[in-house]
């Protein structure tokens, strides 16, 4: 409940107030009206100009191996909790993984799976099973403002927790906003972490799915953009 509380109170503050039954169907620049939602997902519908103009850049950083195509995504810093990994998965491969920057800060982190502009949307879950029953939840806690997409092989590549949480705070240590590395040299298996753009928090992701409902982006939203847009001040209408 302080999760949801925690984000509640910033999104009243910044005025992103809305239901997951608003968020957007984008399928194309002029389909996405800024006016009639907050939410952020309509970064993707914008042309290269519309990005430089509202002051968004995008930045590749590598790409990520699936050995499983279960992702988690999580503080990597924070020990002693588990690891939350989203319920949906995906093709076992490589997927390029990019950031988007505004006001000289990580304001999402993405994965893409595939071509073309999705056609709807869904938040993305984690699941986890405790005592057999399937349990669901929304967003992951970040407290050192610094967060993480890797496949669910690396905790079996490294199964010591305290082995884990030793390697994923020296990659923290030596992280320049964002970055890849690998656990182990001549595997490919790797990690891509980056800074939350706004710190400590509770952050949300989501899939973006096209006609078949397959995935083509998963996003999350470190909520430095306002409606797409990451100009400081007034936002374009």
């Amino acid at each position: 409940m302080n999760d949801w509380l925690d984000t509640l109170r910033r999104w009243f503050r910044r005025g992103r107030v809305w239901l997951l039954s608003d968020l957007p169907v984008v399928a194309s620049p002029a389909d996405w009206d800024a006016s009639e939602t907050s939410s952020n997902l309509g970064v993707f519908a914008l042309s290269e100009a519309e990005m430089a103009e509202r002051k968004i850049t995008i930045i590749a950083i590598g790409e990520l191996e699936l050995l499983t195509g279960e992702i988690i995504a999580c503080d990597p810093l924070i020990t002693g909790l588990e690891r939350p990994v989203f319920g949906r998965k995906v093709r076992r491969r490589r997927y390029p993984v990019t950031v988007l920057e505004a006001q000289g800060r990580v304001a999402a982190a993405v994965l893409r799976f595939g071509p073309g502009l999705p056609v709807r949307w869904e938040l993305a879950n984690f699941v986890r099973d405790g005592g057999g029953v399937s349990a669901w939840k929304s967003g992951f806690i970040v407290d050192y403002a610094v967060a993480s997409f890797m496949d669910t092989s690396i905790m079996t590549l490294i199964s010591d927790p305290e082995e884990l949480d030793d390697y994923l705070a020296d990659v923290a240590g030596s992280l320049n906003r964002f970055g890849m590395d690998n656990p182990i040299d001549g595997n490919p298996l790797n990690i891509a972490m980056f800074d939350t753009g706004l710190g400590d928090g509770t952050y949300y992701s989501f899939w973006g799915l096209g006609a078949a409902g397959e995935p083509l982006v998963l996003m999350t939203d470190f909520e430095v953009l306002e409606n797409a847009d990451g100009r400081e001040g007034d936002r374009a209408n």
